[in-house]
């Protein structure tokens, strides 16, 4: 029987790799920073890394891996089991607290990923009676999670008040019983910030509760660090965040759900999430309770990161390159044509700039783009070095 499906199967990636939207996996050798060693896939050696979600250099930050480490040693490896059966110790306790704190909600609930925290939502808040209001180009997991539940499902475009109003009257109009907009706080692939205050807004006029992924945020954006809500000075008014601790907070994995504390006390009855799969690993807690330390300690990592994204920017900006506007760490670099984006970033790889060309289907066709991701652990000449090193791979890849 396979036979034949592994020849359809195979037609089918001869047909990704012809459009130039194959995605090959570079292997490295090193701990994630802002450099790494790149050992398979690509151009071999130390390379500057341009595309991770290490915001604030916290992957490899000393004070965080010593956390790790004396964790390891007092908690142990792995939990083995699922929260409510065996799977709760301590440090699951203290880093929901300690969450629930810095994002200003009530109660926090962990999961291992905020993919699965945001399939865990939908299906257990909403029925068929209730409508869920989602932006065109929030998260995959929100699109997933969304899918999961039987609520009715409206779209609104990217960023459109006017339209989301609509679509929060024609909900009304069906006879929802609850409505709850959803959006990511920063959109991944262009760095563009929702508007959290109009939102709120929209919410209190039509009777809506209002979601938050807020994985490109929490950390680094706001004065405190505190994400899009803190940013918008809306962190009273968001009924529901998600978040991961994989991308800004260490760079691990994890995630978690903080929200008002009714639902939180839902949600630990009857996410499957959260119900079927093995507790967050206790060394990644401890250590999340380091970062969360070390962020409420000094903004020094914050203003960094400020300080590269400007100057990259500001640089590329100047070199003719097309950035889409803003000033949030993902600077998207926009090529167009898929093909000529993973050549670039092959040339770019050979120059010893790690980036990735993003083509379809994780963004729409004709909007290929290489996502520049700056770093607290960059430093200026870092910055300086990927900027020369894109103007010499486009004068290659124009000859």
């Amino acid at each position: 029987m396979f036979d034949s499906v592994r020849d359809d199967l195979r037609t089918t990636l001869d047909e990704i790799r012809a459009a130039g939207l194959h995605k090959p996996e570079r292997v490295i050798g090193t701990p994630q920073s802002a450099t790494v060693n790149v050992t398979a896939g690509g151009r071999p050696g130390e390379v500057l890394n341009f595309c991770a979600n290490n915001y604030l250099g916290l992957a490899d930050h000393p004070e965080v891996l010593a956390a790790a480490h004396e964790a390891l040693d007092r908690w142990g490896y792995g939990m083995a089991s699922v929260r409510f059966i065996c799977g709760t110790q301590e440090v699951h306790k203290e880093l929901e607290a300690r969450l629930s704190a810095f994002l200003g909600q009530e109660d926090t609930i962990l999961y291992s990923s905020c993919f699965d925290a945001n399939g865990g939502v939908f299906e257990t808040l909403l029925g068929a009676q209730d409508a869920v209001i989602s932006d065109a180009l929030n998260h995959a997991s929100i699109i997933d999670g969304i899918r999961l539940s039987k609520a009715r499902r409206f779209r609104y475009a990217n960023r459109d008040m006017a339209d989301l109003e609509r679509q929060l009257k024609e909900a009304a109009e069906g006879g929802a019983r609850r409505k709850l907009i959803v959006t990511d706080g920063v959109f991944s692939m262009d760095g563009h910030v929702a508007p959290l205050a109009e939102i709120c807004d929209l919410a209190d006029r039509h009777g809506a509760m209002v979601m938050v992924d807020d994985s490109h945020a929490v950390g680094f954006v706001g004065t405190g660090g505190r994400g899009t809500p803190e940013l918008h000075e809306v962190m009273d008014r968001v009924d529901i965040l998600t978040g991961t601790l994989g991308k800004a907070l260490g760079g691990a994995s994890g995630g978690y759900v903080a929200a008002r504390a009714e639902i939180v006390a839902l949600l630990r009855q009857r996410s499957r999430p959260y119900l079927f799969s093995n507790t967050l690993a206790p060394v990644i807690a401890a250590a999340s309770l380091k970062v969360l330390d070390l962020l409420e300690s000094a903004d020094d990592l914050r203003v960094r990161l400020g300080e590269n994204t400007a100057l990259f920017r500001r640089r590329m900006t100047g070199e003719g390159f097309d950035i889409l506007p803003g000033d949030h760490p993902i600077a998207p670099v926009m090529i167009g044509d898929a093909s000529r984006a993973g050549r670039l970033a092959e040339l770019l790889l050979e120059r010893g700039v790690y980036v990735i060309g993003f083509s379809y289907p994780v963004v729409p066709e004709g909007q290929a783009r290489i996502r520049v991701q700056l770093s607290a652990a960059h430093s200026t000449e870092d910055v300086n070095r990927a900027v020369d090193a894109f103007v010499a791979a486009r004068a290659e890849l124009d000859a």
